[in-house]
């Protein structure tokens, strides 16, 4: 019998999917599960319960298939883990039904732009695949109801630290930077070495791109032996980087194929998107897309809804949703692209952040600091001596602070550099609200 644990996109989608294959499943929720998951359970006659863990139930499980969003000290995890029991994640449990082609992304930002770009070019180059993982539906939903020759997977440290057989061919690791440091003991080497999951079954058919210039992979790679072929890229030419800037043009050349574009008919501009961008060109040529598809695709890709989205201009105010930047590292990036003066508006659930990389630009750029959250004391103590800090603890409040702060040729970016499930459901809602207060002003 599989049991899943939470109820999900990816816990349902593991349901679904065991039920496809005619496998026992039982769907175990400590929460209420939401009423569009709840009538797929009872559509689909899918034993569950909700509010609850029944520990003899889950405890005679074959396999438990766990919700990345249930840490790994659960007691009900733990006593499985006790037992004997195998615990994956849907990643891991789907993987096996499939013998599609996989692309798997990940990284501490840049993951769901590189995502959804590489998929762009993928289907735009007329190939059969499916974008998921992290990002839209679950690989289990998927694939209960047909498989794929491709597919791109954004992947979350937490998907990946379930992960024990998955193999992406062609695995993407963007940067690492200090994140969710709750769920790893407050130890970085942890969090490094559940990113570096994503290729750790890689033989030498396998390609391996990273960030050639990122000290913590840099580190990792001295230490530990990755067989695959290394696709490493950088900002500027260098002996060991396969792609590159240099006299702004973009070079990628994987095997011996080479892909060159002017840096200026990129859509996405800023340093962190041409980052984004040689790795999902890359990624493309480790699978034979043709230049001409990755070019076009580099030349017309909107963005990413929530990430740096310019929403609105209100008398010559510039208002920015950033919502998926919840890390420092994000908040960062956002900062060094603004060219005219930031009110930020940041704050939510802190996971163990160190704000002082982010001192510099806050003395060059911000103006003031607008904290967002049912506790800013941390914010308002780190950045008070730098700028202004205005404690708020509602979007409306936050973004009529900001409104009056803000002045004509001003940006008021909301980058939180923190979770968002004190006061929101997700970063989504987050940023939704967001823009529903700007409408309001």
């Amino acid at each position: 019998m599989v049991v899943v644990l939470g109820a999900g996109e990816s816990g349902i989608g593991a349901a679904l999917l065991a039920k496809s294959k005619n496998i026992d499943v039982f769907v175990s929720d400590l929460g209420r599960i939401k009423p569009n998951y709840l009538s797929e359970l009872q559509q689909n006659n899918i034993d569950f319960e909700q509010g609850k863990h029944s520990e003899d139930k889950i405890l005679s499980a074959d396999v438990i298939v766990k919700s990345p969003g249930i840490p790994d000290n659960a007691p009900i995890v733990q006593k499985a883990k006790a037992k004997g029991i195998k615990v994956i994640s849907e990643i891991e449990f789907a993987w096996q039904f499939t013998n599609g082609t996989f692309i798997g992304i990940t990284g501490s930002n840049g993951k769901t732009t590189t995502t959804l770009l590489t998929y762009e070019i993928l289907k735009n180059a007329g190939y059969d695949v499916a974008l998921t993982g992290n990002v839209g539906v679950s690989l289990a939903r998927l694939l209960a109801k047909r498989d794929y020759q491709y597919f791109v997977v954004e992947l979350s440290s937490f998907q990946l630290d379930g992960c024990f057989d998955f193999n992406p061919h062609v695995a993407v690791l963007l940067n690492i930077t200090p994140d969710h440091l709750d769920r790893y003991e407050n130890k970085f080497e942890n969090y490094i070495n559940s990113k570096f999951r994503i290729a750790q079954n890689h033989g030498p058919e396998d390609y391996f791109i990273y960030w050639l210039d990122d000290p913590n992979i840099k580190k990792y790679l001295t230490r530990h032996k990755i067989v695959s072929r290394h696709i490493p890229f950088s900002y500027k030419k260098q002996d060991r980087a396969s792609a590159y800037i240099q006299d702004s043009t973009m070079y990628v050349k994987v095997n011996q194929k080479l892909f060159t574009m002017d840096v200026k008919q990129i859509s996405l501009q800023g340093r962190h998107n041409l980052y984004n961008s040689m790795a999902a060109a890359a990624a493309a040529l480790a699978v034979n897309v043709k230049n001409e598809y990755i070019k076009r695709t580099l030349q017309t890709f909107k963005g990413v809804e929530h990430r740096l989205e310019k929403f609105l201009s209100i008398r010559g105010i510039t208002f920015i949703n950033d919502s998926k930047a919840t890390n420092v590292n994000s908040v960062w990036y956002a900062l060094e692209t603004m060219q005219r003066p930031v009110v930020l508006i940041m704050g939510g659930v802190d996971k163990g952040n160190d704000y002082s990389l982010l001192f510099d630009l806050v003395k060059k750029k911000v103006k003031a600091i607008v904290a967002l959250g049912k506790d800013n004391s941390k914010i308002i103590r780190t950045f008070s001596r730098l700028v202004p800090v205005y404690d708020t603890h509602s979007m409306e409040q936050a973004v009529r602070q900001a409104y009056l702060l803000a002045e004509k040729g001003d940006v008021v970016l909301l980058s939180p550099a923190c979770a968002s499930f004190d006061l929101f459901e997700n970063y989504i809602d987050r940023g939704n609200k967001f823009k529903e207060a700007v409408r309001n002003l």
